[in-house]
């Protein structure tokens, strides 16, 4: 049975990464930058570009967002923005960010797929574009190995996901439904009891024995991990080439309409970031760290923070098509009414990047403007 839309946005919770059309719950807005960014040099004689004092730029303080940490950390944002200041919201969850978005509060963000569909549905395309992507994988099934040796001892147990209709709910719930178990989207009970939990008590669920295991983004699978649980399976093997979206960059509309060379210093400092990351990962890994515990207090220890990122590949390819059956996943799973998705994608600036770098252009999948 469909899930009563209204119903759920009403009582939705915040998420790092909600389906389209639910839980779109206001929340409040991200922590504000810091004053002493390693990142915010202005070099002598740099120009503003647009004429704007600065760009808003808001991500999460996960793992997940590495091109903005280490944008951030390593001043690769500022260095393309040159006299234009590049400040910094952090932000726990889509909907607070899309929020935030649409209120001016941000102008451009790292998010998941399904908060972007979220905020794209619910504007009747209006709210935002798609312009680039950041990061692929990072998500894995991890269980407690004295009570489940296999994929088919799955069966009967109790297994966490973040959020109803989040991208990791919606992937569990494909994913039993092809093992052809029964499980109600809405309860979560079934041939599989689906316990939706927030990530930052999943560890200690575990540990108390209330779940069995949980579909999780890193870093909280690599945490469980630290905890005794055994990774058992890696949702990248269950797509093609083993890519699929967890992060994208979006732009509010208006802005992108209005100062398309901040759009454009934006993403070519993301490129210059991601390039940087993939050849020097030991260093991309430790300034990552590094950004996360400035935003969040603490950095990672190292037994969580090197298999997590090892699991996350970081792309300037958005994966448009992944994100179209993230989107028909959740419809099957009866969770979603089908989106209109035409138009949420404009890759012509991030394209236009790429180019001039000498690398491949990339694919909006038919999902782009026209």
């Amino acid at each position: 049975m469909p899930v009563n839309t209204s119903a759920i946005l009403r009582r939705g919770l915040a998420a790092a990464v909600a389906l389209p059309l639910l839980a779109l719950t206001a929340c409040s807005y991200g922590s504000e930058s810091k004053d002493d960014d390693a990142g915010q040099k202005v070099a002598a004689g740099a120009k503003k570009i647009d004429g704007l004092d600065s760009v808003k730029i808001g991500y999460f303080g996960n793992i997940t967002h590495a091109s903005a940490l280490v944008g951030r950390q390593k001043g690769f944002f500022q260095k393309t923005l040159g006299a234009t200041e590049a400040k910094y919201q952090i932000f726990n969850a889509g909907p607070s960010e899309i929020e935030a978005l649409n209120s001016g509060s941000i102008d451009i963000g790292w998010i998941g797929p399904s908060p972007a569909i979220n905020g794209y549905t619910k504007s009747d395309g209006k709210s935002l574009r798609i312009i680039g992507g950041s990061a692929s994988g990072g998500v894995k099934l991890v269980v407690n190995p004295d009570k489940i040796k296999s994929l088919k001892d799955i069966k009967g147990k109790k297994i966490a996901t973040p959020q109803l209709g989040n991208t990791q709910d919606v992937a569990f719930l494909n994913w039993i439904a092809e093992q052809g178990w029964k499980v109600d989207p809405q309860s979560g009970k079934g041939d599989v009891s689906v316990v939706r939990s927030d990530n930052k008590v999943t560890p200690d669920a575990y540990k108390s024995g209330s779940i069995d295991g949980a579909w999780v983004p890193e870093p909280t699978a690599s945490k469980l991990v630290s905890e005794g649980a055994k990774v058992l399976l890696d949702e990248s093997t269950l797509w093609p080439d083993k890519k699929f979206v967890i992060t994208n960059i979006i732009v509010r509309q208006a802005f992108l309409k209005e100062h398309p060379d901040a759009v454009e210093a934006v993403l070519k400092a993301s490129v210059e970031a991601n390039k940087w990351i993939n050849a020097n990962p030991d260093e991309a890994k430790a300034a990552a760290n590094k950004q996360l515990a400035v935003d969040s207090g603490k950095a990672l220890p190292a037994e969580v923070l090197d298999p997590a990122w090892k699991s996350i590949q970081i792309i300037d390819d958005p994966l448009a098509a992944t994100l179209n059956t993230e989107a028909e996943h959740a419809v099957k799973a009866g969770l979603l009414k089908q989106p209109k998705l035409d138009g949420i994608y404009d890759l012509t600036l991030l394209n236009k990047v790429l180019k001039a770098e000498g690398e491949p252009t990339v694919s909006d999948a038919g999902l782009g403007v026209k």
